[in-house]
């Protein structure tokens, strides 16, 4: 396995500006949509989504209610942690985990090609309690509801742009809701190395039929 170093070098060499990728010599995918990565490696197997776009969007509104909770318990005094082997901070996580709702959001009501840059937005500066980031959970899960009524009859099967390229709007709805369902994951074991256990956690069956495995970190 590459050591950090090694691993920017070789990301440099290919032109990769983020990650995960999978890459083969000079060639690389972005291992955003598993169908890519699949099709990358001539590998014949189905990785379309499993859950119908409104069983996709019903399973992240009850994700994102666990995410403002668990957000809401977090003490303060340990927002400024930093994540195992990651430079990111606690506070930075749980935005972040409402941030990915944003940028999805933001494409859908724009057209406008979903970046890395708004993915991985920084909170604001003014923005520093958990009980803030909740607030602002709060708010997020509001815009996805009225969103989710105003598209559940439409068709999800045509492509949206995104920085990592062309992939489906029911793919790229699959994508955000288990991307933060395992950042969830994340802040619920944050919580319990403080000491505190949600009284609501993502559970296995929150899990089920999204492409995660039982890994929190990693």
């Amino acid at each position: 396995m590459l050591d950090n170093d090694e691993a920017l070098a070789e990301m440099q060499r290919l032109g990769a500006r983020s990650i995960p990728i999978v890459s083969k010599g000079d060639k690389f995918v972005f291992a955003q949509v598993l169908q890519d990565v699949v099709e990358f490696l001539g590998i014949n197997d189905d990785t379309g989504p499993q859950l119908t776009p409104t069983e996709l969007c019903e399973r992240y509104l009850s994700i994102l209610d666990k995410a403002i909770a668990q957000t809401r318990l977090m003490p303060d005094a340990h927002l400024g942690k930093e994540l195992p082997d990651r430079p990111r901070s606690w506070l930075v996580l749980m935005h972040h985990l409402f941030q990915i709702p944003v940028a999805f959001l933001d494409m859908e009501d724009t057209g406008e090609t979903l970046t890395y840059e708004k993915l991985v937005e920084a909170p604001p500066a003014d923005m520093k309690t958990a009980d803030e980031i909740a607030t602002f959970g709060e708010q997020v899960k509001a815009r996805f509801a009225a969103w989710f009524d105003k598209v559940k009859n439409e068709d999800f099967k045509g492509k949206v742009p995104t920085y990592f390229g062309g992939t489906t709007r029911h793919e790229m709805l699959e994508r955000t809701v288990w991307h933060s369902t395992q950042h969830v994951r994340q802040v619920g074991a944050l919580l319990g190395e403080v000491g505190i256990t949600p009284a609501d956690p993502v559970t296995m069956t929150d899990v089920q039929g999204l492409p995660l495995t039982d890994k929190v970190w990693g």
